[in-house]
């Protein structure tokens, strides 16, 4: 710990603004609202992991100190153009490069999924997603409207605006589903790897689920609310309803995954004997 001091106080020196700065831009909206959910359970895991990890041998310091440039400069210029998911990645970065100097590489690849699931504490900006972005929204407004309207509702579409009887609605950026993707990916992620961390087959197979699970959920919600406005208005459907159906939804998403798991039990068992 005296040998490598000044790198600890170093990360120490730029982690603390940067989680302020992360917890105002990110974790403050519904984009990144799993954001404080990911950052404890990454840490307790972390915490887990170090502890039957391989016995710590000192990386390379010289290398450590290379490479924490790059990242010091990804936080510096994530600071100047405002984006949070720049600035933690500039963070994670130095971690893991500090934690290689202090107990090397055998150790960090022993904890290869708690720091990378550490990153997932902040989603990547929008402008990066906007391509998926505009495909699940067109996606989820036509698929939305032609069930509800082979259902026998006064339902149509222009663009992203829905139509349902005399209400207008529109779909956001905020409603194509990304938001519940990212946090069920990173959730999903985390009950993945401690239920079947052994079994890096079927590991992936559910990990492939996930994206599916999102999506459909999504769906349902958009339903949900269309009907809502229906029966009750849009007043009701646009005010506490809108924002509790997302976290119920996410609920009832992770919860057939779980579903999803136990269905899948005999699959596991046949993968494990191959």
């Amino acid at each position: 710990m005296r040998q490598h001091g000044p790198m600890l106080m170093a990360v120490l020196a730029f982690l603390v603004p940067a989680l302020l700065i992360v917890m105002r831009a990110s974790w403050s909206t519904s984009q990144g609202a799993h954001g404080p959910i990911v950052l404890a359970s990454g840490l307790w895991l972390l915490w887990r992991e170090w502890r039957v990890a391989p016995a710590a041998r000192p990386g390379r310091f010289g290398w450590a100190v290379a490479l924490l440039l790059p990242c010091l400069a990804l936080y510096i210029f994530g600071m100047i153009v405002g984006i949070a998911w720049l600035i933690w990645m500039g963070v994670g970065g130095s971690i893991i490069l500090t934690l290689y100097a202090l107990a090397g590489g055998e150790r960090i690849r022993a904890l290869w999924f708690p720091l990378l699931y550490l990153l997932c504490a902040v989603p990547p900006p929008a402008r990066l997603t906007a391509p998926l972005t505009d495909f699940l929204t067109g996606w989820l407004s036509g698929v939305s409207v032609d069930l509800l309207w082979a259902a026998g509702f006064d339902v149509a579409r222009s663009g992203v605006d829905l139509y349902i009887d005399q209400y207008e609605l529109r779909m956001a950026d905020a409603c194509a589903g990304l938001n519940s993707l990212f946090s069920l990916f990173a959730i999903g992620m985390f009950y993945i790897y401690l239920r079947h961390r052994a079994d890096w087959r079927y590991g992936l197979l559910l990990a492939l689920i996930v994206p599916p699970v999102a999506v459909i959920a999504n769906l349902a919600r958009v339903l949900i609310l269309m009907l809502i406005t229906h029966y009750m208005g849009d007043a009701v459907a646009q005010g506490l309803l809108h924002e509790t159906t997302g976290m119920v939804m996410f609920i009832v998403a992770l919860l057939v995954l779980i579903a999803i798991d136990a269905a899948l039990t005999p699959l596991r068992r046949r993968l494990s004997r191959l």
